[in-house]
């Protein structure tokens, strides 16, 4: 008893302590839990309401009393022992994918060792997006028919390993390639955006990616798609267009296409395919040559009398500068009609009027039906009427109610007066107002009238052509007729009337001889068109047709096999050195006759030709620039272009001066690829300033030469015109061969001629070569210094060089040489006498100038007449002093000459006769007319005789003195 009141004691002093110790209240409300959140990538975990106690004092730990659901990898660090906060943390990562939450509970302790209440923690572990989605199948293969829309071609499937719904969720997919005819949707559904073709491509590999919803994107699967050919009825393999190059020959259109009937629905008893070639929008139906009427009848081998009636605009041919027309030079001159006003006078220097027996007339033309309703309109394309009141056409070719009329009526005096015969005949033609471009011929031999269109000889029936029986023509004294284009002359209104509304080109008339069917031909025949297969392909029950133009092609037969082999033998082909380039459609017609006669008509299947530029000439001229000559050159003749050259290349780089050197490279001499020897041009025009003066001055050009190679000129106190399609060397012979002769040359100190040549009418224009003539006016000078002069005559040339050659595009772009009109739009004739007398033609117009020039000549050589008068006197009054002097002892007189005297004596002669040679020479040179083809800069016999006559002369009177 007496032990136990100790421990009793003790005890009590404990609980009595115990009771005396606070413990820790964390600070959340009864019956609340805490809420972390924590980073698959973090440790640290974000509480929701913050751990801390109250009361209790410091904190000295916190413990985890209870784990829910296994383990708990955690830990509760105190961040403030005095206020009871404390971090929650992982002791190691956490993995979304294998656990998203945890829970567990935890008390605070005191220092004191008491401990709180528990709490719970319910933590999430949030995702991170750390994986790509992957699709469900390495690759995946679709295939699809051609021709089809498909909404869906083939589903791809991908899946993301991420713990959340954000990251593991597959948003949008994608399609890598571009430009292809496939989409995909957000659920991976891939469509078509256009029918495919088994053609364009057989198969598609397309690369296809996929999103999660964090844009986390996967690495590509291949989708392939098979395109699967389905069998078409009609044509296949056409190539959608063909590059042609200019020169290259035929090529084919249809290399590797095949002929497909598939499941048609009848049996094929013929097949008909039809090729057309589209070249309408070149202008003439097709691309045509641009040389003149002229020039292409030379081309076509036919005689050269054909005149042309719508030349280009220029010096000579001034009757079309009115017309409108169009501005390239690509093509032939086009001449726009409108109807109403218009039409062109022809001079009757161009077109003889009396050729109403035999003569044929020749034209391009397009017109149009006219919206008016009156029949009776007359559109006149070319006419001959005279100024009676009565308005009489002689010759006339015009259009009326879409017929083709030709009135040819007879002249007083043309057979029986009183007889009714054919005078005018009226065509019926659907091509007169189509709109489109034809070629007329008509031929007229008397009352025998034939008519060419697009080449093909009319064949004429009992109503076809309307023959109009008419009187001659009755006499009529002091008439005119005019010629005109476009219209016709009105006589009782004296004015242009029936205006032509459409176009026209090449309108020539040929006159006393008719147009053969060969030539009418060639004239008219395209330079580019179809060609046809060989014929040794064709098969029993084949047939193939064309048409004038080659334009169209028509095959029919009745295997599929033979079809395909001839239509992939049609080629295109252009012929012009020089095409119009751009488009020409092609299309392939077909259709199919069942043995029921049933035709099936399969769409067309169209193509282009791609014609490309061609490489354009380039012409160069060279030669003397630049001649200084006396006096007696000029007389005799000097010619203009001794050494001229014409060069032609197709070098589209600038021309290089150093191919002239001997030293330079063959290499480069190939690369330039001169064609002067085998190239043509069709004009060269020479320019004066000043103007000639017909008086004296005159420019020869070798007549026979040009004759003989069928070439035309036409001259003027302006210069002159070289006309005709010819390769450029004969130019260069006949160039060579012009001469000019002065027989006044001091009137002048210089004169500069002008050169440039042309092809297809002014295209294509070289350079200009210029070429500058000195008169070298003489000086008193002694007679050694005049015999050194004329025993070295190249002193007399200044500067004899070869000009740059330049191109011929920089000269056209420039436009350096001044001329009003393209001078190769002229055409000039030439008559059969001597070409030098044309230049007195144009003369007129000097007459006043000439007038004055004479009259003051006339006085300057009275004065001279009577200066020489009274020195004549005066001569004569001095010998005779002389004489009455010596008289008185002449009987007697032996003279001696000194030889040194008489050496002086003569060179004094010498030079009073030598600054005597031009009054001399220009009288001389007033009454001949000769010139010479030639010069010669060592020819001067003719001076030395004159000057060694002279001398003698003055010693015969010294002698007849004594």
């Amino acid at each position: 008893m007496k032990f136990l009141l100790p421990w009793t004691y003790l005890i009590g002093v404990f609980v009595t302590a115990r009771c005396d110790i606070i413990a820790p209240r964390l600070d959340i409300p009864q019956g609340s839990s805490y809420h972390g959140l924590i980073s698959e990538d973090s440790f640290e975990v974000k509480v929701t309401p913050k751990i801390k106690t109250i009361d209790g004092g410091s904190i000295c730990g916190f413990r985890i009393t209870k784990k829910h659901h296994g383990e708990a990898p955690f830990e509760l660090v105190i961040a403030n022992q005095e206020t009871g906060e404390a971090d929650l943390r992982a002791r190691r990562p956490l993995n979304c994918e294998k656990r998203k939450s945890y829970s567990f509970d935890f008390v605070a302790v005191a220092c004191t060792g008491a401990a709180s209440q528990n709490a719970t923690v319910h933590i999430t572990v949030t995702d991170v997006n750390e994986f790509s989605p992957k699709f469900t199948a390495p690759a995946y293969i679709a295939e699809v028919d051609e021709g089809r829309l498909y909404e869906s071609v083939i589903q791809v499937e991908a899946e993301d390993e991420d713990c959340s719904e954000k990251f593991s969720d597959i948003c949008k997919y994608a399609i890598l390639n571009e430009e292809e005819p496939f989409a995909i949707d957000d659920e991976g559904v891939i469509r078509t955006t256009i029918p495919l073709s088994h053609d364009d491509s057989h198969n598609y590999i397309l690369k296809v990616v996929a999103y999660d919803c964090g844009m986390k994107m996967s690495d590509p699967v291949l989708v392939t798609i098979k395109v699967n050919r389905v069998c078409k009825l009609g044509w296949q393999d056409v190539p959608e267009r063909i590059s042609y190059s200019p020169g290259s020959g035929r090529k084919s259109l249809f290399p590797d296409t095949k002929f497909d009937l598939c499941n048609v629905p009848c049996t094929a008893k013929d097949i008909q395919s039809r090729i057309s070639l589209a070249a309408s929008h070149l202008g003439k139906k097709c691309d045509r040559d641009t040389y003149s009427v002229t020039d292409q009848r030379k081309l076509c081998g036919s005689a050269d009398e054909s005149i042309d009636l719508l030349p280009f605009a220029g010096p000579g041919t001034e009757w079309t500068a009115s017309l409108q027309t169009d501005e390239g030079r690509q093509a032939d001159p086009v001449f726009a009609f409108d109807g109403a006003t218009g039409g062109a006078i022809i001079p009757s220097h161009v077109l003889p009027h009396n050729f109403t027996h035999v003569f044929s007339i020749s034209v391009w033309m397009k017109h149009a039906s006219s919206l008016t309703a009156d029949k009776r309109i007359k559109e006149h394309i070319f006419c001959l009427a005279d100024d009676h009141h009565m308005n009489r056409h002689h010759v006339s070719l015009f259009i009326r109610n879409c017929r083709l009329i030709l009135l040819v009526r007879r002249e007083f005096g043309d057979g029986d007066l009183n007889s009714f015969k054919p005078a005018e005949w009226r065509w019926k033609l659907p091509q007169v107002c189509d709109d489109e471009w034809h070629h007329y011929t008509v031929n007229v031999e008397d009352q025998d009238i034939q008519l060419y269109v697009d080449g093909v000889l009319f064949k004429s029936d009992a109503r076809n052509p309307e023959i109009i029986d008419d009187w001659p023509l009755h006499p009529a004294p002091g008439l005119n007729t005019t010629a005109a284009v476009g219209a016709c002359w009105q006589g009782s209104e004296q004015r242009l009337k029936h205006h032509m509304k459409g176009y026209l080109s090449g309108l020539s008339i040929l006159i006393g001889k008719l147009e053969s069917s060969e030539v009418i031909s060639c004239l008219r025949r395209c330079q580019e068109g179809l060609e046809l297969p060989s014929f040794q392909l064709l098969q029993p029950g084949m047939q193939i047709l064309n048409n004038n133009d080659m334009t169209e092609i028509s095959v029919n037969g009745e295997n599929k096999s033979e079809i395909e082999s001839i239509v992939r033998q049609i080629a295109y082909k252009n012929s012009r050195e020089f095409p119009v380039p751009g488009r020409r459609g092609v299309r392939l017609y077909t259709s199919i006759v069942c043995e029921s006669g049933k035709v099936i008509k399969l769409p067309p299947v169209e193509s282009e030709v791609i014609v490309q530029p061609a490489l354009e000439p380039v012409i160069s001229l060279s030669g003397v620039t630049n001649l200084s000559l006396e006096y007696s050159y000029f007389e005799h003749g000097v010619r203009l272009f001794p050494d001229v050259q014409i060069i032609v290349t197709t070098e589209d780089d600038d021309y290089d001066d150093d191919s002239f050197d001997d030293d330079s490279d063959e290499d480069d001499e190939t690369d330039d690829e001169i064609l002067s020897s085998s190239a043509r041009i069709d004009s060269c025009l020479v320019t004066l300033s000043p103007p000639l003066n017909p008086d004296h001055e005159i420019v020869a050009l070798p007549e026979g030469l040009l004759q003989q190679l069928g070439l035309k000129a036409k001259m003027s106190t302006e210069g002159f015109l070289l006309k005709g399609t010819d390769k450029a060397f004969r130019y260069e012979q006949v160039l060579r061969q012009v001469t000019y002769s002065n027989r006044r040359p001091a009137y002048y100190l210089t004169r500069v001629f002008k050169l440039i040549c042309s092809e297809l009418n002014g295209r294509f224009i070289s350079n200009e070569l210029s070429l500058t003539l000195n008169v070298l006016h003489p000086t008193q000078t002694s007679p050694a210094s005049s015999r050194t002069t004329k025993e070295i005559p190249s002193a007399k040339i200044i500067s004899h060089r070869l000009t740059p050659i330049q191109q011929a595009k920089l000269e056209m772009a420039k436009h350096h040489v001044d001329i009003p009109q393209p001078f190769s739009d002229l055409y000039y004739s030439s008559q059969s006498g001597n070409l030098s007398r044309g230049m007195a033609q144009g003369a007129g117009h000097a007459v006043t100038i000439v007038v004055i020039v004479c009259a003051s000549f006339l006085i300057l050589m009275i004065t001279l007449g009577v200066v020489r008068v009274r020195a004549a006197q005066k001569r004569a009054k001095d010998e005779a002093n002389a004489e009455s002097e010596m008289a008185w002892d002449d009987m007697a007189l032996n003279i001696t000459v000194n030889p040194l005297e008489a050496l002086d004596s003569n060179e004094k002669a010498t030079m009073t006769v030598v600054a005597q040679v031009p009054e001399v020479a220009d009288d001389s040179a007033s009454d001949s007319n000769d010139s010479s083809d030639d010069y010669d800069f060592d020819d001067d016999d003719d001076d030395d005789f004159r000057v060694d006559h002279i001398t003698q002369s003055k010693d015969l009177e010294w002698d007849q003195s004594l």
